[in-house]
């Protein structure tokens, strides 16, 4: 049986004295083993990452930074694209099956998601650079009767039931199908070929993962008796309890042309109070004794903090320049009363219905700020204004009553949602 720790102390290596100062170890497997391999020499470790988007979110981006930290302590980053076990999809979590996406459109969304990485990590052929590799170089080799013969025996359906992933969804009494119940299996091969191919070592990912990576931990030891490790990061929610990265108006997404980074500055900028310490250890490249100073600040003063964490990870993903923009326009819209709209969204006015006037559901709607029907519990609540003023209900709207210095309908959630709708 895999030996594990969940609260592993008195590190020696650098890259697990990090990562537990600022927060990244929920598990590990031989913990004693992986700090003697850090310490000793170059320990190379993934994480895989399934291209079901053009972008990846904010909910992915510990992952990442944990392969950041693993170069920066001198340790080489694999970053695993799943080419092929996206063509079958995680049940992690998930009360559904993904649908089914294309070969094309999954090599479009690895194409889209790399730029990103190329933000946290230096790639390149040295000991110590990243590498990126597509699993659909040795999955989709694999025919089905080799397969099974040479892995299906280390797996018994008695273990694969007891895991979260698969106990869960079945306790939900949700259907699992026979394709995402090999994923496990994908996952675990993954990580014996790794080890096989690149001597990679250690495999790394979410709590909600814990399952997948000791069953590949245990082929990698059982069918090469080779050396392999696991370590995952807790779940991570915000301090009210809300899951990390989703907000009002959707998912935070890495990519610029899924996100503005005005948009992701403002994310962190309106972190809760309590969150702002933690998020600076994992999000960004802050010292600890600069976090522990910006923990210290209390009052107004935290406003401070939120900022210096916006610009930091903004900066990461997006650059320095793009982050002073994003800050230069928050001030200005919102501390010194100046109106600068994050973005300007055209309208089709009349849409397929012919409206000649519209509700201010309507124009929240069309704003991307909330849904209709949330816009309607905003309204009745007093947080939308429309062109200055508290709209209501009862009120609509023709092209006519734009702003007249905008030219579109000013739209406010609040202090800290503003979009310009512009009728056309």
């Amino acid at each position: 049986m895999t030996e594990t720790s969940e609260n592993p102390t008195a590190f020696q290596s650098d890259f697990l004295k990090t990562l537990q100062a600022r927060g990244y170890i929920h598990q590990i497997t031989h913990p004693a083993e992986l700090d003697a391999a850090a310490k000793s020499g170059v320990v190379s470790g993934y994480i895989g990452f399934d291209a079901t988007a053009p972008s990846l979110h904010v909910g992915s981006l510990i992952q990442i930074m944990m392969l950041r930290r693993l170069q920066q302590a001198g340790g080489r980053p694999v970053v695993i694209m799943g080419g092929g076990t996206t063509k079958v999809g995680d049940p992690t979590g998930k009360d559904a099956s993904r649908p089914h996406l294309t070969d094309e459109t999954i090599q479009s969304n690895i194409a889209s998601i790399k730029t990103v990485f190329e933000k946290f990590l230096a790639f390149g052929d040295g000991p110590t650079d990243a590498i990126m590799i597509d699993n659909d170089d040795w999955l989709s080799g694999y025919g089905y009767i080799q397969f099974l013969r040479d892995y299906g025996t280390h797996f018994t359906v008695n273990r694969m039931l007891a895991f979260d992933s698969v106990k869960l969804r079945l306790e939900r009494e949700q259907p699992m199908t026979f394709l995402e119940f090999n994923y496990m299996l994908m996952q675990s091969v993954d990580f014996l070929e790794l080890n096989r191919r690149q001597n990679v070592t250690l495999q790394m990912g979410g709590s909600d993962q814990w399952g997948n990576i000791v069953s590949g931990v245990d082929l990698v030891r059982r069918v090469d008796q080779k050396s392999a490790f696991g370590l995952t990061t807790p779940l991570l929610t915000t301090a009210s309890g809300g899951k990390m990265g989703k907000t009002a108006q959707g998912a935070v997404w890495l990519n610029a042309e899924q996100l503005s980074p005005y948009d992701y500055w403002q994310f962190w900028r309106n972190a809760e109070d309590a969150d702002v310490g933690r998020f600076m250890k994992l999000f960004t490249d802050l010292s600890l004794d600069e976090v522990a100073g910006f923990e210290a600040l209390e009052g107004a003063a935290i406003n401070d903090a939120k900022k210096a964490l916006a610009d930091a990870a903004t900066t990461l993903l997006h650059g320095a320049e793009a982050a002073a923009t994003a800050r230069a326009r928050s001030e200005s819209q919102f501390e010194k009363g100046e109106v600068q709209p994050i973005e300007v969204i055209d309208f089709i006015w009349g849409g397929d219905q012919g409206f000649e006037k519209q509700s201010a559901a309507a124009l929240v709607k069309a704003a991307g700020i909330s849904s209709f029907k949330d816009a309607n519990k905003s309204i009745a609540n007093g947080e939308i204004r429309i062109n200055g003023k508290i709209a209501t209900a009862a009120e609509f709207y023709s092209p006519g009553d734009v702003d007249p210095v905008h030219g579109a309908f000013l739209v406010q959630k609040g202090k800290k949602t503003s979009k310009l709708v512009r009728p056309v």
